[in-house]
Order: C-alpha cells, then structure tokens, then sequence
C-alpha cells in the first residue's frame, strides 16, 4: 500500500514537472512566432502630465543615484512631478532631504513623501501618493533602478496612441552582472523572462504582468482596477491581473532597457525569491478563481495564466520527488516507470535562456556559460521557496513586506547585512539525502545517478554560499 501510495505521487509530481517545463516550451515557441512583430514607434505630440513615483525604505546606498537619474529625465519640468515616497527609518531620510533640496531650488517638480506609519508598505506607499496628485500616467520605479533619460519619451507614445493599453513594461537589464557567479545566474534567469517570456506573452494575448519596477501606468487603469492593494505580497502581479480582467491591455517594450542592481548576496537573493514566492502563491489562491470564470478569456489564455500564477508551486514539487526517489529506487519500482520524455520536455528552459541570450548580447556564448549556476539556483533554491508557498496558502496572515538590500558596491557590515539563517541547514541535509540517492542509483538504477547528482549538488552549493557569505559579512569591518 505505502509502495503504491510513493509511486503515484511521484508519477504525479512528474507530471506536474512535465505540465510546467510544457508551458515554458510553449512560450518559447510563442517568442519564436511573434519576436519578429513590428510595434509601431512614434513620438509624443502633446506633453502630458506624468508622476514618477519612488518607493523607497532603508536606501542609504541607492537612493541619491535614483532620484538624480529620474531628475535628469528628458521632459518638460512643468509636466514631471517626482514623489519620493520615503517610509524609512534610518539615515536614508536625511540623504533624501539633501538630495531634493538643490533639485527643488532648480525648479524640479519634486517631493520627499514621508507618512506616519507603513501601512500597507510599497502598495499603501503607491496609493498614498496617487491620492496626492492628479494626472493621467504614473512610472513606478524601485530604488535599485536606474531611468534613461530618454525613457518617457519612448514608452509615453504606447499608452498615448492606445486607449485600451493600461500598462507599459519595459526590459530590466543589470547594473551588476559581473559582480559574481550568483549575480550572473540571475542575469541569465532575467533575461530568460524579459526576453522571451514577456515577450511572447504581450505579442500573443497572454495575461502578463507588471514586474514592479520600470513600467508606465496609465492611473485610469489603477483605479478602476480597485487600485494598489497590500492583500498579496506581489502588489504588482495582483493589480496586473485585476486590470486585465477589467478589459484593460498592457503591452511589453523589449527594446527599451532599465538597468537594476542584481542581489550579490545569497541572503539577500535568497529574501527577494521567498517574497515573490509567498506573494505569488498569495495571487494565485486569489485569482485562479476569477481567471477560469472570466467569459470573455480563451482557454489557452486561462492555462497559461494558471501556470504563470502558479510557477512557484514547481518548488514543493521538486521537494517531494526528491524525498521519495530513494525508497522507490530502494524498492526497485522504477523497473516499471519510464519517465524519458519527462527529459526530453525538460529541454525546453534551457533552451529558452540560451535563445534570450543569442537575442540580445554579441558574447551570448560567454553568458550561456551561467546556465549550470541558474540550474543550480533553480533547484538549490527549492527549499528556502517551498516554505514561502506554503505560507502564501495563508491569505489571512499578514506579513511585513521585506526589503531586498542593495549596496551598489558599498557593502559594509551593519543593518543591511542579511546573514544565513537556519535554512541552510535543511539545505546541507537534502544534499546529503540526494547524495545518499545516487548510491542507492548507482545499484538499482543508474540512469537517476544524473538526477540526484544535479540536487545533491544544488542543495550543497545554497548551504555553502549561504555559509560563505554569512561569514565575509561577519568579519568585514
């Protein structure tokens, strides 16, 4: 009985795999059919009055960088306001104040924001200041972020000359790719989104997302969408959707590029991942529901934003199939499940980030060569995430938005510092476990060895970076 019960969850577990490396290859055939599609360019007639608005907590590091980029925007200064809208706690207040004052004294249309509390956190902070002023657009844009200047310029037209587009996204690109092996993984999986998958998405219909940073609204679309909401931890996702099940279209700008700064610690990766893990789950409990009632999305509309809703889901599945690999190789049950075109499905992610790197860079040969380290974060990192999913079922418990530290090279021991938690113990027994699975392979079924080397490896190389890092921010000065 027990035998049967491991062998159906893994088989079920494998498909699951199966359903979500489909949907990948599915999107990448998608990209491949509409990458060549013209946007018509044009340029912006009329200025209308825009709000860039500026988010920001504890950004001693980054703050002075952004707003001097967003002050330095090319347009008209009667029609830019600027809101920096400032929950801190610490110094980053008064670098904020010394930064706006000169740009005030120049006649930059620009506010340092601060309210009583951070209710509602970056939502709340978005909302607060839209109920402030009155125009037609709204940038958003984290703090790690850096604006072109030409940046309005390029993405006002799409919402302009379109009436039923609410939101425009541009491309993330990375201020600190080379800092390290971990940011080069990050880069890579980025650029696998922004290429190809936002891509194929907004050419095709599909239900896409605001990323939370670099992108245009249009404050009629937030509005009647029920406006920024703190119910999910990934405000941006929920809003998307809300939006565009409302009838309101967004559209996808590749070509026009806003550089960030990637985390350059595992910690730090490590928090960014479990909040967007948590906040997507969160989205996904709240919005499957009202995505397969919708009578006016196709089928395939439906399917696809299930798998994108639910793409953290494929973590706590890793996590299972790990745990019952061993018994059933001990067993001998694979003798009677083959699982081959689970490989061959596999392919396509891979692919999908060698194809996002040929798009866009000359030396894509060079960059490729990350792809065994964002396999490993991939997998490695499946631990950390299943816990954040399992919360996110937990619609109820409201959690404090935590901030991903940026440095912007000025990394010092102090409050930023994110050091190890306990996680990287569990991470250092699922090697061991995995380890232990490919000895098990080695004599009952050598085909898995490949496997369980690629989690016992992964799960290892978390728990030692994890380690690695905790202990350089210990003993920098």
């Amino acid at each position: 009985m027990l035998l049967s019960l491991l062998t159906a969850l893994y088989v079920l577990c494998a498909l699951a795999l199966t359903a979500f490396a489909l949907g990948t290859t599915v999107l990448l055939i998608t990209y491949l059919r509409h990458r060549n599609d013209l946007i018509t360019a044009s340029q912006v007639g009329e200025f209308p009055k825009v709000a860039v608005q500026l988010p920001v907590y504890n950004e001693r590091y980054v703050v002075e960088r952004l707003i001097k980029a967003v002050a330095a925007l090319d347009y008209p200064r009667e029609k830019l306001i600027i809101q920096v809208l400032d929950d801190s706690t610490d110094d980053t207040s008064a670098i904020i104040a010394r930064v706006v004052a000169p740009l005030k004294a120049r006649g930059v249309q620009i506010e340092h924001i601060q309210r009583p509390n951070r209710e509602g956190f970056k939502a709340g902070a978005l909302a607060y200041g839209l109920s402030l002023i009155d125009v037609e657009y709204t940038v958003v844009l984290d703090a790690d972020f850096v604006l072109p200047r030409d940046f309005l310029l390029r993405t006002l037209p799409a919402l302009i000359n379109n009436p039923d587009v609410g939101m425009v996204q541009t491309r993330w690109g990375h201020l600190n790719r080379d800092d390290n092996a971990l940011t080069k993984g990050q880069a890579l999986a980025l650029d696998g989104h922004f290429v190809v998958e936002q891509t194929a998405r907004s050419r095709s219909g599909l239900l896409m997302n605001f990323n939370g940073s670099g992108g245009v609204w249009r404050v009629k679309a937030i509005h009647e969408a029920g406006g920024w909401q703190d119910t999910t931890l990934t405000e941006d996702l929920d809003l998307s959707y809300r939006a565009q099940l409302i009838g309101w279209r967004f559209l996808y700008l590749p070509d026009v590029v806003v550089p960030g700064e990637l985390p350059p610690e595992i910690a730090a990766y490590k928090q960014q991942q479990a909040r967007w893990a948590k906040g997507g789950t969160q989205c996904f409990a709240l919005l499957f529901r009202p995505v397969w009632t919708h009578p006016r999305l196709t089928l395939m509309q439906k399917l696809m934003a299930t798998m994108h809703l639910a793409q953290y889901l494929v973590h706590p599945v890793i996590i299972v199939m790990i745990l019952v690999t061993p018994p059933l190789l001990l067993t001998g049950a694979f003798k009677n499940i083959s699982l081959g075109w689970l490989g061959i499905v596999g392919l396509g992610p891979p692919i999908l980030y060698v194809i996002s790197q040929q798009a866009i860079y000359g030396d894509w040969q060079r960059r490729v060569l990350a792809l065994p380290t964002l396999i490993a974060l991939g997998t490695g990192m499946a631990w950390s995430n299943t816990r954040a999913v399992m919360g996110g079922f937990f619609l109820s418990r409201k959690e404090e938005f935590k901030r991903t530290p940026k440095f912007a090279q000025q990394r010092t021991r102090g409050s930023y510092a994110r050091l190890s938690n306990r996680s990287f113990l569990f991470e250092l027994l699922l090697s061991l476990y995995a380890g232990w699975g490919v000895i098990v392979a080695y004599r009952a079924a050598p085909t898995f060895i490949p496997y369980l080397l690629v989690y016992a490896v992964a799960f290892g190389l978390i728990a030692w970076w994890g380690v690695r890092d905790s202990l350089r921010w210990r003993l920098r000065p």
